[in-house]
């Protein structure tokens, strides 16, 4: 039987950082209060939780690089949040590209755990469904990502390469 290697969605201890956009704040407040709640609900305390806010989408890398930079080895994870809404110009495909891109590369560079919960939507209503309607609040999954990646590495780590059977 192989190996097998899975994160828990269990969440006591651990310290989040979430660095969350201002732009379209009507959306993003919505995945920022999901984020939150889902983190408290896995056992999260509110004191281990540092809120980040920036301008926009495209500030969401930099502000990410610097937590991660500079935050002393305080975070598990970082969980980053914004909404990219497409409007009549180009604009949209390049910060939707470019934050995506900053994101998955301090993902890729990190030893913590890093979740994209950044909506790339094409109008406003899709936004709003996904900020806690009907396709549910991708700020809460972008959460739970996050939590069980903590664990998915952790475990990794700890098994010194050698696995556990599940």
């Amino acid at each position: 039987m192989p190996r097998t290697f899975e994160g828990k969605l269990t969440a006591d201890g651990l310290r989040f950082a979430i660095v969350v956009s201002r732009w379209n704040g009507f959306i993003t407040e919505e995945l920022l209060g999901g984020a939150l709640d889902a983190l408290k609900r896995h056992g999260v305390a509110d004191d281990d939780v540092d809120v980040v806010r920036v301008a926009g989408a495209f500030e969401l890398g930099p502000a990410a690089r610097a937590v991660l930079t500079h935050g002393g080895g305080r975070y598990h994870g970082l969980i980053a949040l914004g909404a990219v809404i497409r409007g009549g110009t180009p604009h949209f495909d390049y910060i939707a590209a470019e934050v995506t891109k900053a994101i998955a590369g301090l993902s890729m560079g990190s030893e913590v755990a890093v979740s994209f919960g950044v909506l790339t939507t094409d109008t406003i209503d899709q936004a709003i469904e996904r900020a806690g309607t009907k396709a549910g609040n991708k700020g809460a999954e972008a959460a739970m990502a996050c939590v069980e990646q903590v664990n998915v590495l952790a475990a990794i780590a700890g098994a010194g390469g050698r696995g556990e059977k599940k």
